[in-house]
Formats: C-alpha cells, structure tokens, sequence
C-alpha cells in the first residue's frame, strides 16, 4: 500500500552541537519537525521539517540565516523538495529490525521468531507515539534497565514519565511483575501505551495515563517510586528536576534520557541540587543516559 507523494521537506545539515537552534529555526513552520544523524560519526545533524504543500522558502531562508547568524557560524544550505513517494509499510518493516539490549528482546508483528531464551520479549510496533527502542535514548534507557535488574530483584512501584509507546513501562512490568505508571503529555501516546500492555500481556500492571508533568493526581497517587525512566527532552528534564526527586523513594533509581551529550551538565545540576547522584551513565554518540540515585 503507497501513499500519495505530496508532502514537501525542508532540511539543513550542521554541526550535532548546532541542532537545537536550527530545530526552533523550523518549530512553527513545519508540520513535524524531526532531527537524525546525518553521519554514523555523530558530528552532524540533519534538521528537517515536513509541510503538507510548499514551504515558505522566504521565511524559512530568513529563519536559517538568524539561527546561523546568532551561532556565528556559516550559513547551511537549505534543501527544499517534495517528499518521493514510498511504500510506506515495507519501509516500516525494515525500519525496525528486531533489537537485542541486554535481556530485552523488542520486536514487531513482522519477526515471527525463533526468539532467544531466556529473553524479556516486548512486541512494539511503528506507531504515532515515539519509542520502538531503536533510538539511542530509549535503548540507553532498556540497557540501564536491563542493568538495574540484575542488581535489584524486586520493586514495588515504578513510573514511566514521557511513556510514547510505553516501551520502557512495558520493560519494567515484565522485568519485576510490578505496577507502573506510564504517564505522557499525548492522548495519542496513552491510547497507544495502553494498547501495547495490553498486547504484552501486562496490561492490568500499566497504567497509561495522561499527564502534563509530574502534576496529574494518579501520577502524584502512585508514588513514591522505586524506578522512575524519563525519556523526554534536557529542558523539560530540568524543569521537573524538583518533582521527579519527590516522586523517587529513598534508595530509588531514576534514569534520565532524550538528551544530547553536550546538554548533559543542565540535566545534571539541577538533580544533584535535590540530593540525588549519579551512578552510572551511557553514552550512545551523541546521545546520553544518566543513572541517578536518591
């Protein structure tokens, strides 16, 4: 099944360092706005926003050149084009390959198996909300978990902050047979959360629910937590730094991620202001994953 080839792209390529600007540069603009590498050596970035007809080629011209001008860097180029038309299902299943992080075993309805022993199965398919464990935050995040669970045998209550497809939650709820809490700001997210519990076999444990923050009762209600995962983004993590450090118990383990090696120090301060440190970290160029403890 194809679909119809009318969506339009705009792109700038630049130093990994350099990516945020040039994302606020398309915010507002585009329709969706993405970031990848544009190099296995994880030095430059490709920014790239998506349009339902033609862009304008004026305002986003005007918008790369203040983003250059403020980092007092050259000028990229800006790459405007219709987006090709694809088979958009065969390049889905070829997209996400089954993964392998540590006993977790995260695949779709596309690899019928045979599957290792011994593994932690989590069925997640391309879908709306983020996470399919391919991404360097989110297996950064199933490598600590996979740690942590060899190290820690039980815990009583876990969270999932900025939960996508739920992935980490589901993870957790399979790892330890505990009840988790997988909060996200998109209704898309929880409904998708909820239909992969399910899915997984897990669903009486994960409670998908919808939360802006750390504020809505039921995340408040569940806590304090053993575990908490927060695969955002480094400014959201920071702001929160206050409530996600009274959510966690004593003894606890948060695992923060979503974030570029360079922006790691902002993520960190504001945590070890509220008493937490840092045990462990995981750099997947560019991307880190910071254990903390409380």
């Amino acid at each position: 099944m194809s679909d119809i080839g009318s969506a339009w792209s705009a792109k700038v390529t630049v130093r990994t360092e350099h990516a945020d600007a040039f994302e606020l540069a398309f915010a507002g603009v585009a329709g969706v706005v993405s970031m990848y590498e544009a190099h296995p050596d994880g030095f430059t970035w490709t920014v790239e926003g998506t349009f339902d007809a033609a862009p304008p080629r004026a305002e986003l011209a005007q918008r790369v050149a203040l983003a250059a001008s403020s980092l007092g860097i050259p000028e990229p180029e800006l790459i405007i084009g219709k987006v090709p038309e694809k088979d958009w299902l065969s390049e889905s299943v070829a997209a996400f390959p089954a993964l392998t992080a540590g006993r977790f075993y995260i695949h779709g309805d596309h690899v019928e198996g045979p599957f290792p022993p011994g593994a932690i199965r989590i069925l997640v398919n391309a879908a709306t909300a983020f996470g399919s464990g391919h991404h360097a935050s989110t297996l950064g995040c199933l490598l600590a978990l996979d740690d942590l669970s060899h190290r820690r045998k039980t815990v009583g209550r876990a969270l999932d902050m900025g939960a996508g497809t739920a992935i980490l939650a589901i993870g957790m709820a399979k790892a330890w047979r505990t009840p988790v809490v997988a909060a996200d700001i998109d209704p898309v997210a929880v409904k998708v959360g909820r239909y992969n519990a399910k899915r997984n076999g897990v669903g009486p444990l994960v409670r998908a629910v919808l939360s802006e923050g750390c504020g809505q009762r039921e995340v408040q209600r569940g806590g304090p937590y053993d575990v908490i995962t927060a695969n955002i983004l480094a400014r959201p993590l920071a702001a929160m730094s206050a409530d996600l450090a009274h959510l966690l118990a004593p003894g606890g383990t948060l695992i923060l991620a979503g974030f570029l090696r360079h922006h790691e120090q902002m993520v960190l301060t504001p945590y070890r202001m509220h008493g937490l440190r840092l045990v462990k970290r995981y750099r997947l160029a560019p991307w880190t994953t910071l254990v903390l403890r409380k």
